[in-house]
C-alpha cells in the first residue's frame, strides 16, 4: 500500500505520461500514413516521426517505471530491475534529444539567410550535415552508454531499496560515482549548446532580414520574415522545455542521494516528463499538416459525442484546432 499523497502523485503521472503518449502516436501514426501514401518523405517529416516514436516508447519506459516503483519498490531494488530500466530510459532519453536538436538545426539552416561562406557550405548540405550530426551523436550514445555501465554501483544506491548488498558501498566510494553521474549529465550540454546557437542566430537573421525591410520600405509581413518567427517559436519552446528536463534530471538523483521520502522527487519526476509529453503538441500546432488532421479528428469527435449524448453540443474545441 501507498500513500495519500503517492496515489495522488501515481494518477497525476500517468495523467501526464499518456497524454504524452497520445500526443507522440497521433504525430507518427500521421506521418507515416502519409509516407505510405506518397512513397516518399521529407527530412523534416522523418525525424518528427523518428522523434514521436522514440518518445512514445521513453513514456513507455518511465510509466512502467513509476509505477513498478510506487506499487513494488521492495523487489525494484531487490531484483536490480532499476538498473535496466534506468540504462534503457537514459538512452531513449538521449535519442530523443538528439533528434530534437537535429530538427532544430534543420529549421535554422533550411529557414535563415546569411552570406557567410559556411553558413552556404552549411545550408546547400543541409541533409547532409543533419545526418552528419546524428551520426556523430551515435558515437557520444556510445561513451554514455558505457559511462552509465560504470555507474551501477551509484544507481543502485540511488535508485534501489534493498541495501543489504550494499554495504561496501561507503561515503568515500560514492564520489567516483557521484563523479561519472555529473559526466553523464555533461553528454547533453552539447545538443542544449547547439539549439541555443540555432535559436540566437534565428533571431539575427530575423533582426537583418527586419531591417532590409524597413530600408527597402517593405511590410513586415512578408513569408520569410513569418517563417522566421514560427521558426524561432519551435525553437524557444524546445529549449525552453529542454531546460526543465535537463535541470529536472540533473537535481532528481540528488534528492534521491538526499532522502527518498523527500516531496520535491515528486514534484521533479513529474517536470521531467513535461519536455516529452507537452512538445508533441507544439510541433502538431507548428505544423500545418499536423494541426488540419488534429483539426479533422477533433471535428469528427465533436460530432460524434453530438449524437451520442446531446449534453457534448455544450462542449466547444479550441478555434484554432478546428480551423482548417
Amino acid at each position: 500500500m501507498f500513500t495519500g499523497s503517492g496515489t495522488l502523485y501515481l494518477i497525476l503521472l500517468i495523467a501526464e505520461l499518456v497524454i504524452g503518449m497520445l500526443g507522440n502516436a497521433f504525430i507518427g501514426v500521421v506521418n507515416c500514413l502519409e509516407w505510405v501514401k506518397n512513397r516518399k518523405i521529407s527530412l523534416a517529416d522523418c525525424i518528427i516521426t523518428c522523434l514521436a516514436v522514440s518518445r512514445f516508447c521513453y513514456l513507455l519506459v518511465a510509466l512502467f517505471d513509476s509505477y513498478t516503483v510506487v506499487l513494488s519498490p521492495y523487489s525494484y531494488g531487490l531484483h536490480k530491475l532499476s538498473i535496466s530500466v534506468t540504462r534503457l530510459w537514459s538512452v531513449i532519453n538521449y535519442v530523443t534529444t538528439w533528434f530534437a536538436t537535429s530538427l532544430s538545426i534543420l529549421y535554422f539552416l533550411k529557414i535563415a539567410h546569411f552570406s557567410h561562406p559556411l553558413f552556404l557550405w552549411l545550408k546547400w548540405r543541409m541533409n547532409r550535415v543533419v545526418l552528419g550530426l546524428l551520426v556523430f551523436s551515435l558515437f557520444i550514445l556510445t561513451y554514455d552508454f558505457l559511462l552509465l555501465d560504470s555507474l551501477t554501483g551509484v544507481l543502485l544506491y540511488v535508485y534501489g531499496i534493498d541495501k543489504s548488498n550494499l554495504t561496501l558501498y561507503s561515503d568515500e566510494s560514492k564520489i567516483p560515482g557521484v563523479k561519472r553521474l555529473i559526466l553523464h549529465g555533461l553528454n547533453y550540454l552539447i545538443p542544449f549548446v547547439l539549439t541555443l546557437a540555432s535559436l540566437l542566430l534565428l533571431f539575427l537573421s530575423l533582426a537583418r532580414h527586419t531591417r532590409n525591410l524597413e530600408l527597402g520600405s517593405i511590410g513586415s509581413g512578408d513569408a520569410s520574415t513569418k517563417a522566421h518567427k514560427k521558426a524561432m517559436k519551435m525553437v524557444l519552446s524546445f529549449l525552453f522545455l529542454f531546460i526543465i528536463h535537463l535541470f529536472s534530471m540533473q537535481v532528481s538523483p540528488w534528492l534521491y542521494l538526499a532522502s527518498q521520502k523527500s516531496k520535491l522527487i515528486i514534484f521533479f519526476t513529474l517536470a521531467l516528463n513535461i519536455f516529452p509529453s507537452g512538445h508533441p503538441f507544439i510541433l502538431i500546432l507548428g505544423n500545418s499538416k499536423l494541426q488540419q488532421t488534429a483539426s479533422r479528428v477533433l471535428w469528427h469527435l465533436k460530432c460524434h459525442l453530438k449524437r451520442a449524448n446531446p449534453l457534448a453540443l455544450h462542449i466547444r474545441f479550441p478555434e484554432s484546432f478546428l480551423r482548417k
